[in-house]
């Protein structure tokens, strides 16, 4: 490929939204959107350098500059009239906001500013060596240290619950694994987005186990949305990592996943899900209550199963059926966020018309990718809902076995 064509794909993914996270990320996906501060300085009639000081130091200075503004403002009537009573203990308003919002540091110093105005206060009035001047200025120090002290805990607090996020970003990561290889002759790739604001994994899950029986995905949602939801999430990824190596067929890993769930249930929750599992010419599917799964090869079409069952929890009656696999086919497993995006009409993403076009992109990253792009595309803003994509493509495709 040459550095022109290189260079015009870039752009074009660029162009895209610039919402991507790698191929098999899990986590928010970000949607970056363009503002006259990304032009050139020509193209917006000013000075870019003069642009950045002032979105990048006036917001830094603001939160420092309140505190001793607000410190300046009550000592000023004070120094330039001799009638206005003595309002040195006010001076604490300083301190008090510095240590809301700044760090220890920033506090030190409005609280050291607000000491000296305080002293300013009384030489101008010429009370400093009063009783009632030595009362309210040791006030003001004593209030002073406390500030600092409330500024040195809230910033120890910011750095623990910083860890704890951390920590729990960790935690999800390993309940959902990026995957972008290939397992068991089977190129597979995911996509997951994630619409809960302070947590990487919602209702939609995935998995895979290469097992003596074939290369085996799962893809289901949970009922419901936060810590119930992900709690459920992880009950039924690792009952799955579990169970799938032992179980000789999709039909008895599902009746075993569906026992292990159950008595974890409440009495509305369940768990649509579908397996799939990998054999030479062919993949094999069970399907309890989920979307159906989608080929794209000569034709793109959905997998439905012939007869539906219910998802897990409620007591399904699994039943696997085989679907044959040409070279170059394609499986696209994926959650209700992609069937049930809506633009702001309300109109549903055209599923089959975009996969076929998106699932054309030579490699599975790329491919992924352009479905999701096409599906920003399509609802203009942040998907409401959790979404999860898992592409497959074997790269060995012979004759499918016979099954007993």
């Amino acid at each position: 490929m040459g550095e022109r064509e290189q260079g015009e794909q870039m752009a074009a993914r660029g162009g895209d939204g610039g919402s991507d996270l790698t191929a098999g990320s899990c986590g928010k996906d970000l949607i970056a959107s363009g503002s006259g501060d990304d032009l050139p300085a020509s193209s917006r009639g000013g000075d870019l350098t003069a642009g950045v000081g002032r979105q990048v130091r006036w917001p830094v200075l603001v939160p420092v500059l309140v505190p001793l503004v607000a410190c300046l403002a009550i000592a000023v009537p004070d120094l330039l009239f001799d009638r206005v009573p003595p309002l040195i203990i006010l001076l604490l308003i300083g301190p008090l906001l510095a240590c809301v919002r700044l760090g220890v540091r920033y506090t030190v110093l409005v609280c050291c500013w607000a000491v000296a105005l305080g002293l300013a206060m009384g030489l101008s009035d010429g009370t400093v060596r009063t009783l009632a001047f030595g009362v309210h200025w040791s006030g003001l120090l004593l209030g002073c240290a406390l500030t600092v002290y409330a500024a040195r805990q809230r910033e120890r607090l910011v750095a623990a619950l910083a860890q704890a996020r951390e920590v729990a970003r960790i935690t999800q990561e390993a309940i959902l694994r990026p995957i972008s290889r290939t397992l068991g002759g089977t190129q597979v790739y995911t996509r997951y987005h994630c619409a809960a604001r302070e947590s990487t994994v919602g209702g939609d899950l995935y998995d895979v186990a290469v097992t003596p029986y074939g290369l085996r995905v799962l893809v289901g949602d949970v009922r419901g949305h936060g810590l119930d939801a992900l709690r459920l999430t992880a009950d039924t990824i690792a009952g799955f990592r579990e169970l799938a190596y032992t179980a000789p067929d999709l039909t008895t890993l599902t009746s075993r996943l569906d026992a292990r769930l159950t008595p974890e249930l409440g009495p509305e929750d369940f768990v649509t899900a579908v397996l799939a599992e990998f054999a030479p010419g062919e993949v094999r599917l069970v399907n309890c209550g989920h979307p159906a799964p989608l080929r794209s090869g000569h034709r793109i079409e959905l997998l439905e199963p012939l007869l539906p069952t219910t998802p897990l929890g409620l007591r399904p009656v699994p039943r696997q059926y085989r679907v044959r696999l040409q070279p170059g086919d394609r499986l696209l497993l994926y959650t209700d966020g992609l069937t049930e995006a809506r633009d702001p009409e309300g109109a549903p993403f055209p599923l089959l018309g975009e996969a076929a076009l998106a699932l054309r992109e030579p490699l599975p990253d790329e491919a992924l990718h352009a479905l999701y792009t096409r599906l920003i595309n399509h609802t203009g803003t942040a998907l409401a809902d959790d979404l999860a994509l898992v592409l497959c493509q074997p790269v060995e495709t012979t004759v499918p076995v016979r099954v007993p």
